[in-house]
């Protein structure tokens, strides 16, 4: 194999093309584009290419993007992808698609279809055999995890939590048990400033006082990463209320739980006072896991 110059290298598409059509190595089909969080400088020249070459751009919201492209002086036409027209739409994308059109999709601030629109329509391409590739660039949930100095692997990315207090409550009570049940992973989530404080009372209570993080407006100009304690952080921002794009970072599970922690210790504590039916019914409350398997594990610590 001949060895490679540096003009080689250089004229090399995926590592700096002086070519002048530049339109040529933008993939057809649906392109995914990753678009700043914050700082309209953080965006790659591939993503700007795809825009500026893209027959349309499918966006969120065609204010926000309109600011991004004007920004970098990019012309594009757009138009609105969001949660309700998204199904509606799929037909003529799939047949502007077959067409050869190329398509760029965007969400308003980062990677899209992270806790954004558009899973439906990439769905529906892949399923119809069309192209589909994606520009990579900024994630707010991946440079909280690094930057909340808590184990960066794993992590389980859980989108937003329930806007009520009850279903919260719910939700984190079956991540604890999935936890006793062995997962043990660095747990993110993005919050709306006007429930922070709400969110992370429900977090301390169901995960006690486990190390956690919240990033607040990252590459903006007051970004804010705070480090502690889930009780002092839902105690500091009870008292000083937040704005602007939000993560929540919380640490893995510590390796040593207790044996009362656990579901084996909850069923003999239950079972001290009550039936073997009325235990399982009640630590399946506790934990969030299935009544079924309670029940079947308190049968067997029941048995001689």
């Amino acid at each position: 194999m001949p060895e490679r110059t540096l003009d080689d290298a250089c004229s090399d598409p995926l590592v700096g093309d002086p070519a002048p059509d530049r339109a040529s190595f933008i993939p057809s089909g649906l392109v995914l584009v990753a678009t700043p969080i914050g700082n309209l400088a953080d965006i790659s020249a591939r993503a700007l290419d795809a825009l500026r070459h893209a027959d349309l751009v499918l966006c969120e919201d065609t204010r926000t993007t309109a600011r991004l492209l004007t920004h970098h002086g990019i012309a594009a036409r757009t138009s609105p992808l969001h949660d309700h027209n998204e199904e509606g739409r799929i037909p003529a994308l799939l047949d502007m698609l077959r067409g050869g059109g190329r398509v760029a999709l965007v969400s308003d601030a980062g990677t899209p279809l992270v806790s954004d629109p558009g899973f439906r329509l990439v769905r529906a391409v892949v399923a119809a055999g069309l192209p589909v590739s994606a520009m990579p660039g900024p994630n707010a949930a991946v440079m909280a995890l690094i930057l909340s100095g808590l184990p960066p692997q794993p992590f389980l990315f859980l989108g937003f939590p329930p806007p009520r207090s009850a279903a919260r409550l719910v939700a984190f009570g079956r991540l604890r048990a999935a936890e006793r049940a062995g997962l043990s992973a660095t747990l993110l989530w993005h919050e709306a400033p006007h429930r922070l404080a709400e969110s992370l009372a429900d977090l301390a209570a169901q995960f006690g006082d486990r190390p956690a993080a919240v990033a607040r407006e990252l590459t903006k100009r007051f970004e804010e990463v705070r480090r502690g304690t889930l009780p002092e952080l839902a105690a500091h921002y009870a008292a000083t209320p937040a704005r602007g794009e939000i993560t929540i970072a919380v640490g893995p599970a510590p390796e040593d739980t207790t044996d009362a922690q656990d579901l084996d210790g909850q069923l003999r504590q239950a079972l001290r006072q009550n039936s073997l039916k009325d235990a399982a019914a009640l630590v399946s409350g506790a934990t969030g896991l299935p009544r079924k398997l309670v029940y079947a594990r308190a049968l067997a610590l029941e048995k001689p």
